[in-house]
């Protein structure tokens, strides 16, 4: 294989804006996933034509934290095509450094101005912190950081790994307004909005947090 002498830099700085804005990338969001929900998808900006346009140039209208569940691909559950969503996976949608860099990136370098941290039905990660145990390996890491929403769950009344999910859902969002101060100056300007969603795979509806 021949290697390229061209040398591009890992951030791509454009004075371009997104597509849309904190409101309308939520209506966008609300919008592709009735289609999905309802069986009516358009699987938008997915030819060839749409992938070279933004080859060059992204500019994601969302940035999606979700859970990396093989049932939970954001980008088919909201009918989006290449290039319209930022999204960063990992079970359980919990944040670490690395996770919240990426985040950050999107923000400086894409001016993505809507983050959603996505949680969903019968998480497998945040049963797995309820159950306990030993656990191999660095699983044992993950679950820990879900089991501060786990003790959160434990008083409520209903269903424990629901009330885990979203409990673990709101932990994400505040982590990100709190812990990152690139995060926390976009919303305190209005320049940025952080939201949670729950996503049930039964019936592929997305439910946002207000």
């Amino acid at each position: 294989m021949m290697k390229s002498n061209n040398k591009r830099p890992f951030l791509i700085v454009t004075n371009e804006s997104p597509k849309v804005n904190i409101n309308s990338a939520l209506q966008e969001l609300i919008e592709g996933n009735e289609r999905y929900s309802s069986g009516k998808c358009i699987h938008p900006n997915q030819s060839a034509k749409h992938r070279i346009k933004v080859a060059e140039t992204p500019h994601p209208f969302a940035i999606i934290l979700s859970c990396s569940d093989s049932r939970v691909p954001p980008e088919i559950i909201f009918d989006c095509g290449i290039g319209d969503l930022f999204v960063i996976r990992v079970a359980g949608n919990i944040l670490n450094s690395e996770i919240t860099g990426s985040i950050e990136y999107a923000v400086e370098y894409f001016g993505t101005k809507l983050i959603v941290v996505m949680g969903h039905k019968r998480c497998g990660a945040v049963l797995a912190a309820i159950q306990g145990g030993e656990f191999k390996g660095n699983i044992k890491s993950l679950v820990d950081v879900i089991q501060p929403a786990v003790e959160k769950a434990r008083g409520e009344t209903g269903d424990i790994v629901e009330n885990a999910v979203n409990k673990n859902i709101e932990i994400t969002v505040e982590g990100l307004k709190l812990s990152s101060p690139i995060l926390k100056q976009g919303v305190l300007q209005g320049n940025l909005n952080i939201i949670g969603a729950y996503y049930d795979i039964d019936n592929g509806y997305v439910t946002f947090f207000k």
